[in-house]
């Protein structure tokens, strides 16, 4: 019998201030997480989805749900996580903030140069304790070595499957519309050729399906 899942989703950058003009990012554009929360809709089920700052239209019918900061995205995610049925993180979400975030624009010849960082919260790190029967789906960007660290943070936040994106060239990851991947599990991994980011969407929601015994109510 067809059933539809409740899916989670989570997309584009996180935005960390220095001062009222300033910040800390990513190149994220969203894409990714957009064509997961899209596919996932088409399909039949149950989405949400939640985005960083992003200059993408909403998929039809979603309202997402804005954040900016680490610490936004995690509690977005904290207080959408009983609903759901699986979770995917495709957000980029900053690893480090300004340790302090000044009231007033820093004049630059006033500023010395040096930021003090301090570490950001990790969402699936934060949330792992929390995942009970869910699926959990991560994401990591990589410029090298994708599957031992694919393999690593896929143990650390006990993860069921995580896409390891190849970046830093022109046709894969940040802002491309496509994706050069490996879905790594801790059984298997599939090295997959560069394919449309919506394409590699099919692939993580087709891989869900399959973990939760649910079958796709539409064609693609």
């Amino acid at each position: 019998m067809n059933h539809s899942l409740s899916i989670l989703v989570t997309a584009g950058p996180t935005r960390e201030a220095i001062d009222p003009v300033r910040f800390i990012s990513n190149p994220s554009s969203g894409k990714m997480g957009y064509a997961v929360a899209r596919v996932a809709a088409e399909r039949g089920h149950q989405v949400r989805l939640i985005s960083g700052p992003v200059s993408l239209a909403a998929p039809e019918g979603l309202d997402p749900i804005h954040v900016t900061t680490a610490d936004d995205m995690l509690d977005a995610v904290r207080k959408n996580l009983p609903w759901c049925d699986a979770l995917v993180m495709a957000a980029a979400v900053c690893d480090w903030r300004p340790s302090t975030v000044a009231e007033h624009k820093l004049k630059k010849s006033r500023m010395s140069g040096t930021l003090e960082l301090e570490r950001t919260p990790d969402v699936l790190l934060e949330i792992a304790a929390l995942k009970e029967g869910r699926v959990y789906v991560g994401f990591a960007a990589e410029t090298r070595g994708l599957e031992s660290e694919a393999r690593r943070k896929l143990a650390e936040k006990r993860l069921d499957m995580i896409v390891a994106n190849e970046v830093g060239r022109d046709d894969s990851g940040f802002g491309s519309d496509s994706n050069k991947a490996m879905m790594v599990t801790s059984d298997s991994s599939e090295d997959l050729p560069l394919m449309d980011k919506r394409e590699l969407a099919v692939r993580i929601i087709t891989w869900v399906e399959q973990q939760t015994g649910s079958r796709c109510l539409t064609n693609d």
